[in-house]
């Protein structure tokens, strides 16, 4: 099993937001997801990012691997170097 640390899509249309989730990677984007560990809001003005980094790291020391969206975000909140 491929673990994945991804965005999963809520919010309205034209008003995404963003729940930083880990999953397997052939789970759909939206669906069954193993654990939720932050959130990604694209919609303020600074963009607001709140990620549990002592879990994303956890995670990542476990194998799972960062999507390129996610990277640069868990990059922003401290998660990684």
């Amino acid at each position: 099993m491929a673990v994945k640390i991804r965005l999963k899509r809520t919010g309205a249309k034209k008003a995404p937001h963003y729940r930083v989730v880990v999953a397997d990677s052939r789970s759909p984007r939206d669906g069954k997801f193993i654990e939720e560990i932050g959130y990604y809001n694209p919609n303020t003005d600074p963009a607001e990012v709140v990620i549990d980094n002592d879990r994303a790291k956890t995670w990542m020391k476990n194998g799972a691997q960062p999507t390129e969206t996610v990277r640069s975000l868990l990059k922003k909140s401290g998660a990684i170097e």
